[in-house]
């Protein structure tokens, strides 16, 4: 890879910034939360020099906000709630994977030349196999793009990370993976990213013990993802590599209900671009327009 600047975009389902109480796990968690340790009304002291960017994620329409409407918006600049009028939950629709499939930041980025573009997540095979009828708007925006899909067998080689970065779900499936630690993830995590001009990591299991209202879960997961973050920010060479985390909509930092909350999500920054991301994002419709800022004015201009 050259020296141009490079991005890896971390995307956690589920979490926003909430109070701090009995109900928010991160308040109990204390330091191992760091750096999700972000509570309404506190300036936070993120570990790596990062910053905070409070993001709206209601998006000026009615109702709680919901994983598919806001994860398109994260992967296009487009407001997909506003298109659609409505939030939607689930998996995108045809209106939104239209809006994908014209729209992906991997498809904006391709098409600014920006070639050296991944989704550093493994697939297990039933994905190949029998592919399902609904599919992710991570899934949809990376096929917008035409790019290839990390596979279990490259989870093996050290050239991708699952979903549950640990493998636990992997093995407790029957698929012959290793478990990994957090730190372990993290360094296949920062090889990809330096290895990309634009890297995408997602991470689910956050929304899924929100909804489940799982406080052991929650508290587990949490610490676990932050072990991960501040792992792999400590391996990369933050001087040229800017890293963002963003969410879709609060959840898990409000385990009082089991759905998505109204508040703001966290997005974080840290490394050569920090300050473009903190002045350029206030809702998730900035945040694939701010990572085509980052990337350089060549992205920004002809995507």
């Amino acid at each position: 890879m050259s020296h141009a600047s490079s991005v890896l975009l971390l995307f956690v389902d589920g979490l926003g910034i909430g109070t701090r109480g009995a109900h928010n796990p991160l308040a109990r968690l204390g330091a191992e939360a760091s750096p999700f340790d972000i509570f309404d009304g506190e300036e936070p002291a993120l570990p790596f020099g990062g910053v905070l960017a409070p993001t709206d994620a209601r998006l000026g329409v009615e109702g709680r906000p919901q994983s598919a409407s806001g994860q398109t918006t994260i992967l296009t600049g487009t407001n997909a709630p506003a298109a659609l009028g409505y939030h939607k939950q689930g998996f995108p629709n045809e209106e939104l994977r239209e809006i994908i499939n014209a729209h992906s930041i991997f498809l904006q980025l391709k098409r600014a030349g920006v070639e050296e573009i991944t989704f550093a997540n493994a697939y297990t095979p039933r994905f190949f196999n029998a592919r399902p009828r609904w599919v992710s708007a991570t899934t949809t925006a990376v096929e917008a793009a035409g790019l290839s899909f990390r596979t279990l067998e490259d989870l093996r080689a050290g050239r991708a990370v699952y979903q549950d970065f640990t493998n636990g779900m992997l093995i407790a499936s029957g698929f012959d993976v290793e478990q990994r630690t957090p730190e372990e993830a993290a360094e296949v995590l920062a090889r990809v990213a330096a290895e990309n001009r634009f890297t995408l990591y997602e991470y689910f299991l956050t929304d899924r013990a929100g909804h489940a209202q799982d406080e052991e879960a929650a508290l587990r997961i949490l610490a676990n993802l932050a072990r991960l973050v501040r792992a792999t920010l400590a391996r990369l060479d933050l001087s040229r590599t800017t890293v963002v985390l963003t969410s879709d909509h609060g959840n898990v930092e409000d385990l009082s209900t089991r759905s998505h909350t109204l508040n703001p999500v966290p997005t974080l920054a840290w490394g050569a671009a920090r300050e473009t991301v903190r002045r350029r994002v206030s809702d998730l419709s900035h945040v694939t327009p701010a990572i085509l800022e980052v990337l350089g004015e060549r992205a920004a201009q002809n995507a």
